[in-house]
């Protein structure tokens, strides 16, 4: 079971550095990223919140800032609810059968998954595909698109389903914690409040961010 991020191609971006990758495709998040990957990481979840503030609709978040960066965080930095397109993605490896988050589905709801555990009723994932889960019993039925009579399932314990939202809660703070050091170099300005935002759609705790001056010394006094 893996936090997964929907990516697209960079097509050009160059506020900061990103990986190549495919025209469309799934990013895991953990603390193994690359500096690139975690860059990815970053512009896509801005990406998913670049919205213009719009005051017909109620919305009173301040105007975009006029330079390029401000105004591309700033949906990301505004924003009481965040969205990233995404979820948990889970592999059975007997089988080799994947469910993978529906569209319209976001990370940020990642602990929903523990509702599963409750027994009240069916969870569902998305749609296009739409993936599920139930609790049956002591078991948990994945079903990789409830819309398909003969689809795909996974089935697994329900207190090893509670062992993996364990290890998913370490991969998201490991990744957390990785961005807080990504963010102190390569957003020294905004590096605070991006990693308060992401630590919100992460429904995580704000970890320390380094100091980007951490390890400087300054020059020594001119005689």
């Amino acid at each position: 079971m893996q936090p997964v991020l929907e990516t697209y191609a960079s097509d050009g971006f160059a506020l900061w550095p990103v990986a190549e990758g495919e025209p469309f495709g799934y990013l895991a998040l953990s603390g193994e990223l690359t500096s690139a990957e975690v860059g990815t990481a970053v512009r896509r979840i801005a990406e998913c919140n670049d919205i213009d503030p719009d005051p017909n609709a109620g919305d009173d978040r301040p105007p975009r800032p006029a330079d390029r960066l401000g105004s591309f965080l700033h949906g990301l930095l505004t924003f009481d609810s965040l969205f990233a397109a995404g979820g948990l993605r889970v592999t059975d490896s007997s089988t080799g059968v994947t469910l993978l988050p529906g569209c319209c589905n976001g990370l940020e709801n990642w602990r929903d998954w523990s509702t599963v555990l409750d027994g009240s009723g069916p969870v569902f994932f998305g749609h296009d595909p739409d993936p599920g889960a139930e609790l049956l019993g002591d078991t948990v039925r994945l079903v990789i698109d409830v819309e398909q009579s003969d689809s795909p399932v996974i089935e697994l314990p329900a207190i090893e389903l509670r062992r993996l939202l364990g290890g998913v809660e370490r991969d998201l703070a490991d990744f957390l914690a990785l961005t807080a050091e990504w963010a102190s170099r390569q957003l020294p300005g905004h590096s605070d409040s991006v990693v308060a935002a992401l630590a919100r759609v992460l429904d995580l705790p704000t970890p320390v961010v380094p100091s980007s001056r951490q390890g400087h010394h300054p020059a020594p006094p001119m005689q």
